[in-house]
């Protein structure tokens, strides 16, 4: 009976403040500010359907009809570097480190999330820092994280809209606590965009959900899963310079001191359609391959060991090596291996209703993350990261706060602002609420760049400098009411690419 080790490893970006973490799967016999009192804070007051698994954009079928991962490829080319083979075989299944998606109901109750004892807090990679608190207005009464020590646990609240992303939960001593938290839109593009460049726990900053095969899925009928699907790669097959790419918006932090290969997390990786699925023996199997030649799987994580590991969600009943090792199956998944190659380019896309699409690429650059100093007032104002705002409380006087720590703008690689081009400012502000960009030469310390205080819809065109310049954004309270702010910073001269 052979037996296998498959040891995955997921390491968090250094802005995260997460140690490495290793996941180990033993195979044998089958190798088989303080807290957020934002909890009520919607970014999209209205429902989100729960009934029915044809809706886009819930717990059945996750994101957008357009995300990436609902989209597949027209004529993609592939490239030529093979995934090389590592101290394991390739893997598709569940495990301790998997994860199971859970579903929040509207009678489900709030439950409190603190940071693991010990620790600075909970480290909220969106807002970069470490929180007290954060309360989930909607818990599962059957919440679960995986056993594994990086007790991944996703949770999908419909009337929110949101997945609540953790990493390292755990309930001990009669409290929920974690080492990090992050979210996404459950009808979202399920990949972060500039200004909330991080979105979930896996390593490419994607909710842990994304691209898993799911538990209802498995056994539906179907030849095919209708999305793209999560997968990892080692050491020796991912690349260390890019780290990522477009849609990814981060990756393993110490990548370009111990990646070697050629192939970027945020990659979109396929079978070519020569790839005879036929041959493939086990029938579970055969549909990863079907779903490898329309769909692909995009690269979201690190492991050790393994050249390929597809992700299933936990209680699936998925189970390639059942009864024991199958040595026609670890054939079949390392023919898959030597064939499965990175989409370099494409013929276009088409989206999850048979439409063809351009994918949005003119994504928002500015986040209104702090830290935040008074200008002038006395009513601090603070950043919300389910609205995406700084929020301010009701207050008799004007307040103006600064941020000078360029934190505003995340140095996602494929997104940066560049010189020469034409950049469109929106703001987007509630009870009188206003939002002031500039850009101040370094050298000269002259501001080459002032849009003046913008009001709900405002928006103002400007050219990006040549220079290097310095990022000062002002938040502005309104007065008599609860007032929010915010800002969208797109590319004006492309609309979607």
């Amino acid at each position: 009976m052979e037996k296998s080790l498959l040891i995955v490893f997921n390491e968090r970006t250094p802005a995260a403040g997460v140690m490495p973490t290793i996941f180990v799967f033993l195979l044998v016999s089958i190798a088989s500010l303080a807290s957020v009192d934002a909890a009520d804070s919607d970014p999209n007051p209205a429902s989100i359907s729960t009934t029915g698994p044809s809706a886009w954009g819930t717990y059945w079928k996750p994101f957008a009809v357009d995300s990436p991962w609902n989209s597949r490829p027209v004529a993609p080319v592939l490239g030529d570097f093979v995934i090389p083979k590592s101290d394991y075989y390739p893997l598709v299944g569940e495990g301790k480190y998997s994860l199971e998606i859970f579903l929040a109901k509207p009678n489900d109750g709030p439950v409190h999330i603190t940071g693991l004892p010990g620790s600075k807090g909970l480290w909220d990679p969106d807002a970069e820092m470490h929180r007290d608190m954060i309360t989930i207005t909607h818990w599962p009464r059957d919440a679960t994280p995986a056993e594994g020590t990086d007790g991944h646990a996703d949770i999908v609240d419909p009337i929110k809209g949101i997945v609540h992303s953790f990493h390292k939960l755990k309930y001990e001593a009669g409290q929920w606590v974690a080492s990090q938290y992050a979210w996404a839109r459950i009808d979202g593009r399920g990949w972060g965009d500039p200004a909330h460049y991080f979105q979930g726990a896996r390593a490419a900053g994607v909710p842990s959900m994304a691209g898993v095969i799911r538990k209802h899925e498995v056994n539906d009928g179907e030849s095919i899963y209708r999305h793209a699907l999560a997968v990892s790669l080692t050491f020796n097959a991912l690349s260390s310079e890019p780290a990522y790419i477009f849609p990814a918006t981060s990756a393993d932090g110490n990548a370009a001191k111990t990646n070697f290969g050629k192939i970027p997390e945020g990659a979109l990786l396929m079978l070519p359609d020569s790839f005879d699925a036929q041959q493939i023996r086990h029938p579970a199997l055969r549909k990863v391959v079907e779903t490898l030649k329309v769909y692909g799987a995009y690269v979201v994580d690190r492991n050790v060991g393994t050249p390929f590991y597809i992700y299933v969600e936990n209680g699936s009943g998925f189970n390639l090596h059942r009864g024991g090792w199958n040595n026609a199956v670890a054939a079949d998944l390392d023919r898959i291996r030597q064939e499965l190659r990175q989409v370099v380019s494409t013929g276009g896309w088409i989206d999850g209703n048979d439409h063809l699409i351009v994918p949005a690429k003119n994504l928002n650059l500015l986040s209104m993350r702090g830290p935040w100093r008074i200008q002038s007032g006395n009513t601090q104002g603070t950043y919300d990261t389910w609205a995406q705002a700084v929020v301010f409380p009701e207050t008799v006087v004007r307040t103006v706060q600064v941020n000078t720590t360029a934190r505003n703008l995340q140095t996602v690689s494929w997104a940066l602002p560049m010189s020469g081009t034409s950049y469109r400012l929106t703001a987007i502000a509630s009870g009188g609420a206003k939002l002031r960009f500039q850009l101040r030469d370094k050298s000269s310390g002259k501001i080459v760049v002032d849009t003046s205080e913008l009001g709900n819809g405002e928006t103002v065109t400007f050219t990006w400098p040549e220079r290097p310049v310095l990022l000062i954004v002002q938040a502005i309270s309104g007065v008599g009411q609860v007032s929010t702010v915010r800002g969208e910073l797109t590319a004006a001269d492309r609309k979607s690419d």
